[in-house]
């Protein structure tokens, strides 16, 4: 007798898709677990284990309902589960974790659009991100290029966090741009 393929836990499947929505108040704490999985899973090859412990620094719950009230921040919902996360201001994505089951099927860039949009309101030029060492591939082939290193600028305590910042280009036709002449 052989057992059915069951996905992991943050895996799309045919049959239940992801589902993008506005994070709701009370998922501060699925935001936290998911920055922090995410953190421990897909960073830990080009962090130290320092790094990776003290990442988080005060953050807890609230922090990310705090984050949620402010009304910009996206959630990629899964069999009722959140596995992924944007939050973005005028002129920057500030975050964007997936869970480690949710990685590498396309979620991220479905996110990625969502906070780039979200960026572009009331925003004229270019969109910053500032990438992991472990993303930078990824926003990359999404059009952000490299302007500089430096650290986290939104950390909360815990060792320094090296950072690539990125940007991408304003495009004519984007969400709170005008059409180039």
């Amino acid at each position: 007798m052989t057992a059915a393929a069951v996905p992991a836990p943050g895996v799309e499947r045919a049959d239940e898709p992801v589902l993008l929505r506005p994070a709701r108040p009370g998922e501060g704490a699925a935001l936290f677990d998911t920055t922090v999985q995410s953190v421990r899973a897909l960073a830990a090859g080009r962090y130290s284990p320092e790094q990776i412990a003290g990442w988080m620094g005060t953050r807890s719950p609230a922090y990310y309902e705090d984050i949620i009230a402010r009304g910009r921040t996206v959630v990629a919902e899964a069999g009722g589960e959140v596995v992924g996360f944007v939050d973005a201001e005028p002129g920057e994505v500030t975050r964007l974790f997936l869970k480690p089951g949710a990685a590498g099927q396309g979620l991220g860039a479905r996110l990625l659009a969502q906070g780039i949009a979200a960026a572009r309101q009331g925003h004229d030029g270019p969109i910053t991100v500032e990438a992991t060492l472990n993303a930078e591939g990824f926003y990359a082939r999404h059009g952000f290029v490299r302007v500089r290193t430096g650290f986290f600028s939104h950390g909360l305590g815990g060792d320094p966090i090296e950072v690539v910042v990125m940007e991408r280009p304003a495009e004519a036709g984007e969400q709170g741009q005008r059409p180039r002449p």
